[in-house]
């Protein structure tokens, strides 16, 4: 039998969306996670509260049906910052050019434009705020 409190701690936690869910450490998760909004049209399901530091142990947002968490740095805990490298985040989305165009009118930095590729897709790649590298594609529309 579990308690009101046991209750009222698992229903706190959203359920985790989509295939493997990236957990990002970056250096202003708070932020981040505003960005993401802005952005990408994420949906904020979680947000701890932060320490005595301002530093969130953990943050859960939703983007384009799929979960994402972010926490700050913690490095007295054996969690120091790393530049985010070997990755890419991709989304597929219906409209690549207007998304990806919003996308960087919030603040991301554009590494590839938006091209159509040899695969069939229309494609591109931004860098956020925090290092982290995305991509954007869609199928090409045929007339």
């Amino acid at each position: 039998m579990t308690t009101a409190k046991e209750t009222v701690m698992t229903n706190a936690q959203p359920p985790v969306l989509g295939g493997p869910c990236p957990y990002l450490s970056v250096d202003g998760a708070a932020k981040a996670a505003d960005f993401y909004v802005k952005a990408l049209g994420a949906k904020e399901v979680m947000r701890m509260p932060p320490d005595d530091k301002g530093r969130y142990l953990h943050i859960h947002l939703v983007i384009n049906g799929g979960s994402l968490m972010l926490a700050d740095a913690f490095p007295e805990h054996g969690h120091p910052l790393e530049k985010p490298a070997g990755f890419t985040l991709h989304l597929a989305v219906d409209d690549v050019d207007a998304a990806f165009n919003h996308a960087v009118k919030a603040g991301a930095e554009v590494v590839l434009p938006v091209q159509d590729m040899f695969w069939g897709d229309r494609y591109g790649q931004f860098r956020d705020p925090f290092g982290v590298l995305w991509s954007m594609g869609a199928p090409i529309k045929t007339a």
